[in-house]
C-alpha cells in the first residue's frame, strides 16, 4: 500500500532522500507530519496546512474511537471525508496514549484502562487497533504496541518487548490489507532489547518501521545514542518513523540517522502558548520587550504571519487573551517546520547537509550537543 523509493544518500552521514508513494499522494521525505489527534491540526484550518505544504498528518485511533465514535467515522465515510482532508493520513495506534494513562491494566492480551471521557471500561486489544485504524481509512496505520516509561526495570521492558512481538502478529493476523501497516520497533534503552526487538519486528511484513519508545523523558544523549543503534538494525528499502519528535534539535538528529518520518503537537501546543520558532531558536512573544516591536516574528520566514503581523501585534493580542494569537503562532510554528525540513532536503539533494546543520548551530537554531563529532 506504500512504495519508498531510497533517491540519494548524505556523504557525511546517514542522512537519505526519498518519495513515499501512497494511495493518496507522494510525499517527499524527510517530512514532519502535523499532528491531527482529534481529526484537527489544533488552530489550522485543512485549507491552511495545504498552503504550507504539509503532504500528511496524523490521526490518533484511541481518541477518534472515543470521540466521534467509529459508528460517526463510518457514517461520514471514513476520516478523510469526515474532516475534509484529501492528501495521506497515518493514524497511530493509540499505544502512546494507553501509556500514558496512570491506571491501567496490562496483559498479554491487552490493556484494561477506563474512559478518559465517561469512565467506562475499555479493553484496548491489537485486534481492536486494527479494527479502529481500518475504520478510520487511514493511509498508514500503525501496529498496537507497549511504550514502557524510562523508569521501568529491564525485567520489565524485556517482557514488554515480547509482548510487542505477539501484538505485531496480531495485528498483521487481523489487518484486512486496505491500508499500509508500519511495525514498531520497542526496548527502551537496552541495545540489546533493541536489537532484539528489531530482528522480530522487521522479519515480519510490514510496509515500514517506526523507533518508538524514545522522546518519552529521557536525556537528549540517550535519546541521540539508542536511535542511532536501532536505524542501523532497520531495512534500507523500506520508511523509517520516528514517533513523537518536532523539535529541531532532534529532526536534524533523527535526519542525520537515516529516519524519513517525524511528527510531535510541538508547534502548536508551544503556539498556543506565545512560544515561536526562528532561524535563531526560540522566542517568547508573551514577553513585554517585545510590546513595540514592529518587527516580524522571524525575518527570514515567509508564511502569511510573518509577512502581515507584527511581534508588538501579536504581544497584544496574547496579553488580551486573544484567540487571535494563539492561531497565528500555531502557523508560524507548522510552516516553519515544514519549511525547516524542505531546507533539509534540498541540502541532502545538493550533498550541504553538513554544511546546513552548521548554518543551524551558528544561528542558534540547534544546540552544541547536537552537531556531529567531525564539525
Amino acid at each position: 500500500m506504500v512504495e519508498y523509493t531510497l533517491i540519494k544518500k548524505d556523504p557525511n552521514s546517514r542522512a537519505r532522500l526519498g518519495k513515499l508513494k501512497t494511495r493518496r499522494g507522494i510525499i517527499d521525505t524527510p517530512i514532519f507530519m502535523p499532528v491531527g489527534t482529534n481529526a484537527t491540526v489544533k488552530g489550522i484550518w485543512q485549507h491552511q496546512l495545504e498552503e504550507i505544504g504539509a503532504q500528511i498528518i496524523l490521526g490518533n485511533a484511541f481518541h477518534l474511537y472515543l470521540k466521534p465514535g467509529l459508528e460517526i467515522i463510518r457514517e461520514f465515510g471514513g476520516l478523510h471525508r469526515f474532516m475534509g482532508w484529501d492528501k495521506p493520513i497515518l493514524t497511530d495506534s493509540g499505544g502512546f496514549q494507553v501509556f500514558s494513562i496512570k491506571n491501567k491494566k496490562v496483559s498479554d492480551d491487552g490493556v484494561m484502562f477506563k474512559s478518559p471521557i465517561d469512565g467506562s471500561k475499555i479493553f484496548m486489544t491489537p485486534e481492536l487497533s486494527m479494527e479502529i485504524q481500518m475504520t478510520l481509512g487511514s493511509d498508514i496505520a500503525m501496529a498496537f504496541d507497549e511504550c514502557v516509561a524510562p523508569e521501568m526495570s529491564r525485567e520489565y521492558a524485556e517482557k514488554s518487548v515480547k509482548r510487542t512481538t505477539e501484538w505485531a502478529k496480531r495485528c498483521l493476523a487481523y489487518h484486512d490489507g486496505s491500508q499500509a501497516l508500519f511495525g514498531i520497533v520497542q526496548g527502551a534503552f537496552d541495545k540489546s532489547l533493541r536489537e532484539q526487538s528489531a530482528a522480530e519486528i522487521t522479519s515480519m511484513d510490514f510496509d515500514g518501521f517506526a523507533v518508538g519508545g524514545l522522546s518519552v523523558g529521557e536525556p537528549f544523549p540517550i535519546t541521540k545514542e539508542i536511535l542511532e543503534y536501532t536505524v542501523d538494525l532497520l531495512p534500507e528499502d523500506k520508511p523509517r518513523y520516528l514517533m513523537g519528535i518536532g523539535s529541531p534539535d532532534l529532526i536534524i538528529t533523527a535526519v542525520e540517522n537515516g529516519i524519513d518520518m517525524f511528527d510531535c503537537v510541538l508547534p502548536t501546543r508551544i503556539g498556543r502558548h506565545g512560544t515561536a520558532l526562528t532561524w535563531n531558536g526560540k522566542i517568547n512573544l508573551k514577553a513585554a520587550k517585545f510590546k513595540h516591536s514592529k518587527e516580524p516574528i522571524d525575518n527570514e520566514c515567509s508564511c502569511k504571519v510573518c509577512q502581515h503581523y507584527s511581534r508588538g501585534y501579536i504581544y497584544h493580542l496574547f496579553s488580551r487573551d486573544e484567540m487571535l494569537g494563539k492561531l497565528l503562532v500555531s502557523y508560524h510554528n507548522i510552516h516553519f517546520l515544514l519549511e525547516f525540513t524542505g531546507k533539509i532536503r534540498e541540502a541532502i539533494a545538493s550533498d550541504t547537509f553538513k554544511e546546513f546543520k552548521e548554518e543551524c548551530y551558528n544561528s542558534g537554531l540547534i544546540k552544541k550537543e547536537v552537531l556531529l563529532p567531525e564539525l
